[in-house]
C-alpha cells in the first residue's frame, strides 16, 4: 500500500516559523469546500453553524482517507490535511474583535491528487447515511490557487491575531506588496478544542506587487 505524508511533504507551507514572516508561493491544491456564515453576534467559538461546519468537513476528510486505504485497486494511505478557513466580512475587512458583524467562512480541507469527483461524491452520499445534515449538501471539491502571499505562525488566542496581522502587512509593505483577497487561516489543531493558549494558526494573504 502507498503511504502518503502531506504534512511532511508540505511542511513548508503548513508548518511555518513562528519568528519571522515570509514571502512564499502557494502552488494549486484541491480541496474540500463549505462555504457558510456564522449567526449575527456569534463568532468561530460560539456559533453553531461553524461547529456543525467543521464536523461535516472532518467528515467527509476522513471517509474520503478511508475509502482511499480500503479501496481494492491501487490503495493508498495518507494522513488528514489540517482544517483551513478563508473569513471575511459583509461590508468590511475581517475584524476577529468585531462580534456584531456576520462572519462569513469558507471552510477547507486539502485533499490527495489522486481523490476523484466520483469517490467525493460516493464519499458523500456514504457520510450522508450515518448522519444526514443540511450542511453535508454545501460540500464540494474544488481547485484553489493562491499563489504569491505572505505568511507567519500565530501562537496563541485568536483575539490577538490583529498583532501578528500588523506585523504581516508591514512587513509585507516593506517588500513592496500590499494585501489582498481574503484573511486566510489554518488550524493546526482543532479548534473546538485547543485551549486558546496553546493554539497554532497559519496565518496567511495572497499579496501583490505594489504599482
Amino acid at each position: 500500500m502507498i503511504k502518503l505524508d502531506l504534512r511532511k511533504e508540505f511542511k513548508k507551507l503548513y508548518e511555518p516559523s513562528a519568528k519571522k514572516v515570509e514571502i512564499i508561493e502557494i502552488p494549486r491544491f484541491q480541496f474540500a469546500m463549505l462555504d457558510g456564515k456564522t449567526e449575527p453576534g456569534h463568532g468561530p467559538s460560539t456559533s453553531q453553524v461553524f461547529q456543525e461546519a467543521v464536523t461535516a468537513m472532518y467528515g467527509i476528510s476522513y471517509t474520503l482517507k478511508f475509502a482511499s486505504k480500503l479501496r481494492q485497486v491501487d490503495p493508498i494511505d495518507y494522513s488528514v490535511m489540517a482544517l483551513e478557513g478563508l473569513w471575511w466580512g459583509q461590508t468590511e475587512a475581517f475584524d476577529a474583535n468585531n462580534p456584531q458583524q456576520e462572519w462569513f467562512f469558507r471552510l477547507m480541507i486539502m485533499q490527495p491528487e489522486h481523490i476523484t469527483p466520483e469517490m467525493f461524491q460516493a464519499a458523500l452520499a456514504q457520510l450522508h447515511k450515518k448522519k444526514d445534515s443540511p450542511l453535508l449538501d454545501s460540500l464540494r471539491l474544488e481547485s484553489f490557487y493562491e499563489g504569491l502571499s505572505v505568511q507567519t505562525m500565530h501562537l496563541g488566542p485568536y483575539a490577538d491575531e490583529p498583532r501578528t496581522l500588523a506585523a504581516m502587512k508591514a512587513f509585507a509593505s516593506q517588500a513592496g506588496y500590499e494585501l489582498r483577497a481574503k484573511h486566510h487561516e489554518i488550524y493546526l489543531g482543532d479548534p473546538r478544542k485547543a485551549q486558546q493558549d496553546k493554539l497554532k494558526t497559519v496565518l496567511r494573504y495572497p499579496v501583490d506587487k505594489k504599482v
